[in-house]
């Protein structure tokens, strides 16, 4: 077989490839869980250091494992996780930025300094940071995965060769995730790679409807509204019967005119809030002053079924 001929060969079975692949379109969860998981790895190094750390996810792509690693030769480190119950490996990649800004965060800076831009490589003080950070990614994942798999990431070692950090054969299709991190006035960037045979057996988990889960509260601001809310004045008012009168009777109605209510000193006042029945009550007198008992709450869903059946 000639170079022409192999090559049209390798071209077909590349085509025949892409066309069994997932489109990220098609895994509308994926958007979902990879936001958890920067949600979930600030969470945890949030505790770390006095800094704050934010991530974005910035991009979510298909393509080859071996074109994105190439594209970080010599300028990232990666981490081989393998997931059992995937029976496959996901890599995880911090650029040198990344790893640069996350040290000076741990180690207490501010930002003031200039940020490091020197050609080396990284140290053993480094790789360890690094190892450690891992760790954390890996129980990010975990918590990001968990509404569709429960999965263990269990972290294998570090790679900053390109070649040696294998996820399956280089041509593969996977899906991929970048990060981005902002820190200390800083960033970097952290991506993702999850070969597309591993999310083949999740396919149907992850092609329901995503919801995003609701941004977290404050709980000081929530304690600030509740108490305001709790401050708020409301009028209320006490409503010991009602009787329907037509136009001609109030017409009629002359000072000192006495009208006849059907009620009793034992029957219940209704007490109102802006038109909305609030309580039953019983009338009392303290004082001079008359009062009210509370007897029960109203169940409005309760008296307007009564109010139809008696109709």
């Amino acid at each position: 077989m000639n170079v022409d001929a192999r090559r049209r060969s390798r071209d077909i079975r590349d085509l025949l490839s892409d066309a069994a692949t997932l489109s990220v379109d098609q895994l509308p969860m994926l958007p979902v869980i990879f936001e958890r998981v920067g949600n979930s790895l600030a969470e945890r190094l949030r505790g770390l250091a006095t800094a704050l750390p934010h991530f974005t996810v910035n991009a979510i792509d298909s393509a080859r494992i071996g074109e994105v690693l190439d594209a970080y030769e010599m300028r990232a480190v990666v981490g081989v996780f393998h997931v059992p119950a995937w029976d496959n490996r996901v890599l995880v990649g911090l650029d040198r930025d990344f790893v640069f800004t996350m040290i000076e965060m741990l180690l207490g800076g501010d930002g003031s300094e200039p940020p490091l831009d020197e050609e080396r490589g990284l140290s053993n003080v480094e790789m360890q940071v690094c190892q450690h950070l891992f760790d954390h990614v890996a129980l990010a994942l975990e918590t990001g995965f968990a509404p569709a798999t429960n999965a263990r990431f269990r972290f294998e070692r570090c790679e900053t060769r390109m070649d040696f950090a294998g996820a399956g054969r280089r041509n593969s299709p996977a899906v991929v995730v970048r990060f981005i991190l902002q820190a200390i006035n800083r960033g970097g960037e952290m991506f993702v790679i999850v070969p597309q045979s591993a999310l083949s057996p999740l396919r149907q988990a992850l092609g329901r409807i995503a919801t995003r889960e609701p941004a977290a509260a404050d709980p000081a601001w929530v304690k600030k509204i509740s108490g305001e809310v709790r401050r708020t004045e409301v009028a209320i008012s006490a409503v010991i019967e009602a009787r329907d009168l037509t136009l001609g009777d109030l017409a009629a109605l002359r000072p000192g005119q006495v009208l006849k209510l059907p009620a009793t000193p034992r029957s219940r006042v209704k007490v109102e809030s802006a038109e909305q029945p609030l309580f039953y009550a019983y009338l009392g007198q303290n004082d001079g002053f008359h009062t009210l008992c509370i007897d029960r709450p109203i169940n409005q869903e309760r008296e307007f079924i009564n109010d139809v059946l008696s109709s």
